[in-house]
């Protein structure tokens, strides 16, 4: 292997960082689907039972954290431990928005639409 050979091949991030990173970051992602699921068993356990729109909308917020977090990941490994950092957290942005979308209209007058 010549010189210019070896001052071509880019600098890989450890496997131990991103993983560590990532573990970092998937539990915040977990505990965003652990929500989800907590929401949607209070929602499907209420009085009235929930109809087919209100268990998509309502399992929407339990596989949207899983997809986010495959996305980012996806475009972070390849890169330097700093952007796969910030990738994982503009994705957990993008996760707690839609959480709170979620929860303001299950809690204002989405609920009467799931059920």
């Amino acid at each position: 292997m010549s010189a210019s050979a070896a001052a071509v091949e880019p600098r890989r991030t450890p496997t131990w960082l991103v993983a560590t990173i990532s573990a970092f970051f998937g539990l915040f992602y977990a505990y965003a689907v652990w929500n989800a699921v907590a929401l949607l068993v209070l929602q499907a356990s209420g009085i009235v039972p929930l109809n087919g729109y209100g268990w998509f909308v309502l399992l929407l917020p339990v596989v949207f954290p899983l997809v986010v977090f495959g996305a980012a990941f996806a475009l972070g490994l390849r890169r330097g431990p700093g952007a796969l950092a910030l990738l994982l957290l503009t994705g957990l942005a993008v996760v707690a928005v839609f959480w709170l979308d979620i929860v303001a209209y299950a809690s204002v007058g989405g609920a009467a639409l799931l059920q």
